[in-house]
């Protein structure tokens, strides 16, 4: 496998792909057709040196990710929105009076300041104060702060798992899944059609998820190391150090989407497991979505005659023959 540089993330019923400084998010629309959007997008990098250190510069791909796929997951939701009939609620009349053009910019803003203070509640306070009652039970502050981490995962594999089971939750997973599969599809030498993308991998070591996982895996390891006995200067110390860990994280995550090390696939496995809850296989007409989005930011043709100029790698030749099984009359997948 070879690193395309491409990522992205499922909206709603649509797929946002990037591609260095520009960006398209696909949605199906409620008629059925799909509407592209392509737009600028200057990477932080770019915009702010600190953004180019190792070990920061993770904090600050963090942020920008979260800011632009707000802003994807509201231009997708415009596309179903309620009845335009419907008389607006009063809350929503003093928020346009208020806020004018700036009105989705600040519901946007807000909804950001509301999500991380519940992941702080549920991710953070929440294991921590679990893992303070245990205190009778485990002596060893050591075996406390394993078991804190745990207790962390445990929270998030559990939460995945309740949302996962309502229909819309469930449709975005698999649009995850189609994200994934046209990456794994373009970055193993297949042309990108439906078939082949189909049959390609649902897990991607550059996935968020994985790197959710890696900051939950290396905040064990730092809290078994840095101990604080006050509660509310633990709970501090958790959200303090939480730039380190992600920088740490981004690291390892950054490494692992170039490399093909036995050492890195296997520190790569608990993310590329906890992908298994966070996608699904996608129906073709999502992975049309995923293809339109990611050719209008990428020329995955240009990338293949450059980086496979005999043709796919081994795993990809393996997935040309399932991907010709679908269709045993014999249609044509080279184009």
């Amino acid at each position: 496998m070879k690193y395309s540089g491409i990522g992205g993330q499922a909206v709603i019923e649509g797929i946002m792909m990037r591609n260095r400084d520009h960006y398209a998010v696909a949605v199906r629309k409620p008629d059925g057709d799909i509407a592209v959007d392509v737009e600028e997008c200057i990477p932080y990098s770019e915009r702010f040196s600190l953004a180019r250190i190792p070990f920061i510069r993770g904090s600050f791909s963090f942020v920008e990710s979260m800011v632009l796929g707000m802003k994807t997951l509201m231009y997708s939701a415009s596309f179903y929105e309620d009845d335009e009939e419907t008389e607006p609620s009063k809350f929503e009349l003093w928020l346009e009076k208020t806020f004018g053009d700036r009105m989705d910019k600040v519901i946007m803003t807000g909804a950001m300041v509301f999500a991380f203070i519940m992941a702080l509640v549920i991710f953070m306070w929440l294991p921590l104060v679990i893992a303070g009652f245990m205190k009778n039970f485990i002596a060893s502050e050591t075996l406390q702060a394993l078991f804190e981490g745990l207790l962390r995962v445990a929270i998030f594999v559990a939460y995945i798992m309740i949302v996962s089971r309502t229909e819309d939750i469930r449709r975005t997973f698999m649009y995850h899944g189609a994200e994934h599969k046209c990456i794994n599809c373009i970055e193993h030498g297949l042309p990108l059609n439906v078939d082949n993308v189909a049959v390609s991998s649902k897990e991607h070591k550059r996935c968020g998820t994985s790197f959710i996982i890696i900051v939950m895996i290396i905040s064990i390891l730092f809290f078994m190391v840095i101990r604080v006995h006050q509660p509310l200067l633990r709970l501090a110390s958790r959200i303090i150090l939480m730039p380190v860990i992600a920088g740490v994280s981004y690291e390892f995550l950054r490494l692992a989407g170039r490399s093909d090390s036995p050492v890195v696939n296997l520190l790569s496995k608990p993310g590329l497991m906890m992908q298994k809850l966070t996608t699904y296989e996608p129906d073709d007409s999502m992975i049309e979505v995923a293809i339109a989005a990611t050719e209008a930011v990428f020329d995955w043709k240009q990338y293949q005659a450059e980086e496979f100029p005999g043709g796919p790698d081994a795993l990809g030749r393996e997935l040309s023959a399932k991907a010709a099984a679908r269709h045993p009359e014999g249609q044509d997948l080279t184009a």
